[in-house]
């Protein structure tokens, strides 16, 4: 037989205090004494009482979600991203929302007005681009946006990267020391920032020294297209002798390509350098020196920007963190290298 619903109310006469206490006791951060509180969650157990989180909302305006749009799960960067963002709003208090979205505005469009619709308190999007009228109804309707591992020339945005124009700059500096004179780049989609930016301090690198690049290819983050790719860039009479890829995850894809496919050796023949540190580039597999992005420290960012913007503090612009030259097995090493 059905159970009548137990309400914050009954929880209060248990407990011998008032219903604000109740209400107090199950609000992260609020002002409540610990003696209070165990008397509350005692009662709220003996009754099997849950609090309505989705009427909370209703009456403060505030549902505590954040709303989380991803469009390119394959990067394995972007899972470790997820599994961080969602710990750390935890600890404050908030719950994410995470929907999957097309790597299009068309298809993010979509995904937001899902979100806005949820009532989220904020909306975080990684490998996303978001299109000005979007942004200006989110705006309207009160709800920040912050990009993650992307960024837009938006002043209604903020956002946080990696320095991805010093890592495209790195990974160029550290083949030339290497001897290497015909490097190539297959850059992360160039319809993204962070492909851009990567090519773009990666040209600009070369271009520094006397050198301009082998060939540039875009590899869409795709991987089939990737491999068609490398296949062409490598299957002529004359090759690179080096490799700029524009994340880990295609740079893993390339080497698979250019080993068990083209009968080339890493580093020996071509030297590979990715671009993220994702886990499986310390796989001895693949051994890939890769330029870092600072996860811990973007995510720590990320969620500063979100709550800041949701707490009222508009100043939030562009933050970008440096990372750092990981130095494994698949590139020819130096015999001095100065970042």
């Amino acid at each position: 037989m059905a159970r009548d619903t137990v309400t914050l109310a009954d929880v209060a006469r248990l407990a011998g205090v008032s219903q604000s206490a109740v209400s107090r006791s199950f609000t992260d951060g609020a002002s409540v004494s610990e003696k209070t509180r165990a008397r509350v969650l005692e009662a709220a157990k003996e009754l099997g009482y849950r609090p309505n989180r989705m009427a909370r909302a209703m009456i403060t305006g505030k549902s505590r979600m954040i709303g989380l749009v991803v469009a390119y799960l394959e990067n394995q960067f972007y899972p470790l991203a997820i599994e961080l963002l969602s710990r750390k709003l935890q600890e404050q208090g908030y719950h994410i929302l995470l929907l999957m979205a097309e790597n299009s505005e068309a298809g993010t469009e979509e995904v937001v007005r899902n979100l806005l619709d949820y009532g989220v308190d904020g909306i975080i999007t990684a490998s996303v681009s978001i299109s000005n009228d979007l942004t200006a109804r989110c705006e309207g309707a009160g709800i920040p946006i912050v990009m993650f591992n992307r960024t837009q020339d938006d002043p209604r945005l903020s956002a946080v990267t990696s320095d991805n124009l010093a890592g495209g700059r790195m990974a160029a500096n550290f083949l030339v020391a290497g001897g290497h004179r015909k490097i190539a780049h297959i850059s992360g989609w160039q319809g993204s920032s962070t492909g851009r930016d990567r090519a773009k301090g990666f040209v600009e690198a070369l271009a520094d020294q006397g050198l301009q690049p082998f060939a540039v290819e875009d590899g869409m983050y795709d991987i089939a297209h990737l491999r068609d790719v490398t296949r062409a860039m490598f299957g002529g009479v004359e090759q690179p002798d080096a490799v700029f890829v524009g994340n880990d995850h295609m740079a893993i894809a390339a080497m698979d390509v250019l080993r068990f496919e083209l009968g080339l050796r890493v580093p020996e023949d071509v030297s590979v350098i990715g671009y993220d540190d994702v886990p499986q580039a310390s796989w001895p597999t693949y051994d890939l020196t890769t330029i870092s992005q600072p996860v811990d420290r973007m995510v720590e960012e990320t969620v500063e920007a979100v709550l800041g913007r949701i707490n009222g503090n508009e100043d939030i612009a562009h933050r970008q963190i440096s990372g750092e030259l990981i130095i494994r097995g698949s590139a020819r090493k130096p015999e001095v290298f100065r970042p």
